[in-house]
């Protein structure tokens, strides 16, 4: 039987104040993911966690048990046992000529590029003859028209050279749009990414009107998202969340690297110096 990818992905927000256009992923080859599955249920069910965990629940009750929850699943990434992707915008770099099209089927254009290129799977050194990809997209916004096209463009890579070269092939029915309270792995998936989100965007300082001092659940998820830059830091030493990860010489390190970011930059630029934002720490 062909070795298989799981890749489960998600993304956030669209536009924000610094940063744009999140895309999220979490890679584990099928030898892994039962394992992987049962490790992260158990922990929840230890946690008492029996719903959805998402970002956006965080509070200050609930902060320990994600701070736990997250270490369970970094211990994987450490591991190299589930590889994380995160793609990003910087509003201070915007695209030019663009035609309508791109704009309209922006979401769908960038979503394609980071499947085909976060996770470094043309480097990809598996050794097996072939290697299929199973792709778990948490629910496409849009029209089902655009989702389809997408779709039809994702099943289009198998004739992408370098793609064939390393022997990854990815069937139309292996493409499915699932609902993230029934995967562990994207439910811990949405909390890194919102993590980076939130910091890249200083939603850390927000404050509620009129108030002098930050809300509870603010104050929380700062505290988990500096647990969070820690384990990634634990894996890479003075990792900068707001730039492209260095591939340290070697571009196949675009796939052996278990934890990395890429921020996007279209190939014709403009500057928008309102969004200028310092790299984050």
């Amino acid at each position: 039987m062909a070795l298989e990818y799981l890749i489960y992905s998600d993304e956030s927000d669209s536009d924000g104040a610094h940063y744009s256009n999140f895309y999220g992923g979490a890679l584990v080859r099928s030898s892994h993911v039962e394992s992987v599955n049962a490790a992260i249920a158990g922990k929840k069910k230890e946690l008492n966690l029996h719903n959805e965990v998402k970002w956006q629940k965080i509070t200050k009750n609930y902060l320990n048990k994600y701070k736990i929850l997250m270490d369970t699943f970094f211990d994987f990434v450490e591991q190299d046992i589930i590889k994380i992707r995160i793609m990003f915008t910087h509003n201070y770099l915007l695209a030019k000529n663009l035609e309508t099209y791109h704009h309209e089927h922006r979401y769908f254009l960038l979503y394609y590029k980071f499947i085909k290129h976060a996770f470094g799977l043309a480097y990809s050194d598996d050794e097996q003859e072939e290697i299929r990809l199973r792709l778990y997209l948490d629910r496409l916004p849009d029209t089902s028209e655009k989702r389809e096209l997408f779709k039809d463009h994702v099943v289009g890579l198998n004739r992408y050279k370098q793609f064939k070269q390393a022997g990854i092939k990815i069937d139309r029915d292996q493409i499915a749009e699932v609902e993230s309270h029934e995967h562990d792995i994207l439910q811990c998936l949405d909390i890194v990414l919102g993590s980076i989100n939130f910091r890249l965007n200083d939603k850390h300082k927000v404050k509620p009107e009129g108030a002098h001092q930050r809300g509870k659940r603010t104050i929380a998820k700062e505290k988990l998202y500096k647990h969070i830059n820690t384990r990634i830091r634990g894996i890479y030493p003075s990792f900068n969340i707001g730039i492209t990860t260095g591939i340290h010489g070697d571009k196949s390190n675009r796939w052996h690297h278990p934890y990395r970011h890429w921020r996007f930059v279209p190939n014709e630029v403009v500057i928008n110096p309102k969004a200028g934002k310092r790299n984050a720490p």
